[in-house]
């Protein structure tokens, strides 16, 4: 009887304990799902496009390094995913976070380190961005948070969209009548809010280009922890092997100019791809972090290149993609696609053991 009385004690323990967890972070996803995040305003030009096409030209198969942007009086397409470059916050460094990252998306204390783990872009092949010269928008908005681990040990992942359209002519006018007066920005912003946010995540509307960012944020790790991280990303461990032979493939190494350039060109100051005293010390990584937008970005040119190459009639319509496992500069970075159906391909990245780092999936339309 006495240990029926204690089985039951220590479990009304175990369910005060789980319920204050429960209720420690219960609010995330309410608070957070309704912030609202500022938009963020570009000028559509061609520059920042033609510098990462230099930036990645030594790194590309068979690739020469463009002498000249395009002429500004001879608009063309934005290439995929060069939306990338575009719409970052340009926030003071005081408004950032230590790490020198956006607070917009941040759950707070005590989650303060974050990774990219992946995402999924929808690109509108009806209206495709020009490099115009032209004002476009992106609209931010928190869309799921959930919140994962055991006590003590919790991940919270923040599901961020992002919806990208040119200014029409009203908010143009309003745009240049409200120019340094605060309550008509903040008029427009919610405009801009009003038109450009839909209930459903694939639902276009006014937008060119849907994308969504998963990004999960952590507890902060002690200087011991951080070593032991840092010794544990040493040695080989549980690794995803890839399924299939590729049909193609680039083998690599991406360097710290390269990331410094990928960081200064979307204008992110993440310590962790800048700061090597910092991924060993306070993260717990081996070397500066290759940008999950950056491989992103490698793997989709590849894959347009080996389009073109083929004389595929062939345009990227969406791609969905996940972030297994990180991946370091200086090393052996392999990208790999393969033709898994009709328009659609399959594209992975692999560390140099040959484990999945990132694995996605795009969807081509015949033009």
């Amino acid at each position: 009887m006495a240990c029926t009385r204690a089985v039951r004690l220590n479990l009304s323990r175990l369910a005060g304990r789980q319920r204050r967890w429960q209720s420690s972070y219960s609010h995330l996803e309410a608070e957070m799902t309704t912030r609202k995040i500022r938009p963020v305003f570009d000028d559509l030009t061609s520059q920042n496009s033609f510098r990462l096409n230099v930036s990645l030209a030594d790194f590309l198969p068979n690739t020469r390094a463009p002498l000249t942007p395009p002429a500004p009086n001879k608009p063309l397409p934005m290439p995929i995913p060069h939306h990338l470059l575009y719409f970052e916050p340009t926030k003071p460094p005081s408004d950032l976070l230590p790490d020198g990252t956006n607070p917009d998306h941040s759950p707070g204390d005590p989650f303060v380190r974050r990774m990219w783990a992946g995402g999924s872009v929808l690109f509108d092949t009806n209206k495709p961005l020009l490099m115009d010269n032209s004002r476009a928008v992106c609209l931010e908005g928190i869309r799921d948070v959930s919140v994962k681990g055991k006590p003590g040990d919790e991940k919270v992942f923040v599901g961020i969209e992002r919806r990208i359209a040119p200014l029409n002519k009203e908010e143009e006018t309003a745009m240049a009548d409200g120019n340094g007066q605060q309550d008509k920005i903040l008029a427009l912003e919610e405009q801009i809010r009003q038109r450009l946010w839909m209930p459903s995540d694939v639902e276009f509307g006014p937008a060119n280009i849907i994308e969504r960012r998963n990004i999960v944020f952590m507890r902060e790790r002690s200087p011991e922890e951080a070593r032991a991280a840092v010794a544990a990303a040493k040695k080989p461990g549980k690794m995803l092997k890839p399924q299939h032979q590729p049909d193609f493939h680039h083998t690599l190494r991406p360097d710290a100019q390269l990331l410094f350039r990928y960081s200064a060109l979307t204008f992110n100051a993440h310590s962790i791809h800048l700061d090597t005293q910092y991924c060993q010390n306070v993260e717990g990584h081996r070397h500066l972090l290759v940008h999950g937008p950056l491989s992103f970005t490698l793997m989709l040119t590849i894959l347009q290149q080996r389009l073109v190459k083929q004389g595929s009639h062939e345009q990227i319509k969406s791609v969905e993609y996940r972030n297994l496992a990180p991946l370091y500069a200086y090393d052996p970075l392999k990208i790999c696609g393969r033709k898994s159906d009709d328009q659609k391909y399959e594209v992975w990245a692999e560390t140099p053991e040959g484990g999945i780092a990132v694995k996605g999936t795009v969807k081509t339309e015949r033009v």
